[in-house]
């Protein structure tokens, strides 16, 4: 279970505060993926780094009782200056998983041959998005996090290998993922919500969130 009670979030851009969230109260059980519709600049990115722990509620709290993933993409936790191998092996021992299986994995699904062993700083954008969504299934966790669907690859064969994997996955765990496309949702989730103006509005269905969101953004 993720939850979050009565949390606020805000930024000073300079000229305004940004709200981002408003005493927002919800909470994800295992088992219930959640899709979550927040046009651009609303921010989703802030939203789903705060349910991984990377970013804190100004107030409120948030629960996590179940091993949440970082957000799909996030490369915060790897380092530029040395290998997919190196990186693999050493998120496997703080996750105190076994680093011979973390370093396979990742080789197998990402595919990058001889790049594996070279430093991630040399990488495209396209091959580093690769590497963190392998790391990110071979820790497996509970529950998933996801900002705006599929890693940027141009691999055919990666999509399908990493999104086969991701749809055997959402038979035993779940998955929050944000975007402010509805298409992208579709396959991931059931139940929505909309992020506008500082507040998470839940529904039961993604169509009923749908509703509501392309009445504001179009209107």
């Amino acid at each position: 279970m993720l939850e979050f009670d009565m949390v606020s979030k805000s930024f000073w851009t300079g000229a305004q505060r940004k709200v981002i969230l408003d005493r927002v109260s919800f909470r994800v059980d295992l088992g219930e993926s959640l899709g979550i519709l927040a046009p651009n600049g609303t921010g989703k990115s802030t939203v789903i780094k705060m349910m991984a722990g990377l970013e804190k509620p100004d107030e409120g709290e948030i629960r996590r009782n179940c091993r949440v993933s970082f957000p799909l993409g996030f490369m915060g936790g790897v380092v530029s200056k040395i290998s997919a191998k190196e990186n693999a092996r050493f998120i496997a021992k703080l996750y105190g998983l076994d680093p011979d299986y973390v370093e396979s994995f990742c080789r197998w699904l990402c595919d990058l041959k001889e790049y594996f062993d070279q430093p991630i700083g040399t990488y495209s954008s396209g091959m580093r998005a690769r590497f963190t969504f392998a790391l990110m299934l071979a820790l497996d966790f509970d529950m998933y996090l996801i900002d705006e669907g599929m890693p940027n690859s141009t691999d055919a064969a990666f999509n399908k290998r990493a999104g086969d994997i991701l749809a055997e996955r959402l038979r035993t765990t779940t998955i929050i993922i944000v975007s402010h496309q509805p298409k992208v949702l579709e396959k991931f989730a059931r139940k929505a919500a909309v992020l506008m103006d500082g507040k998470m509005h839940m529904f039961d269905t993604l169509e009923e969130a749908k509703r509501l969101y392309d009445y504001e953004t179009e209107g």
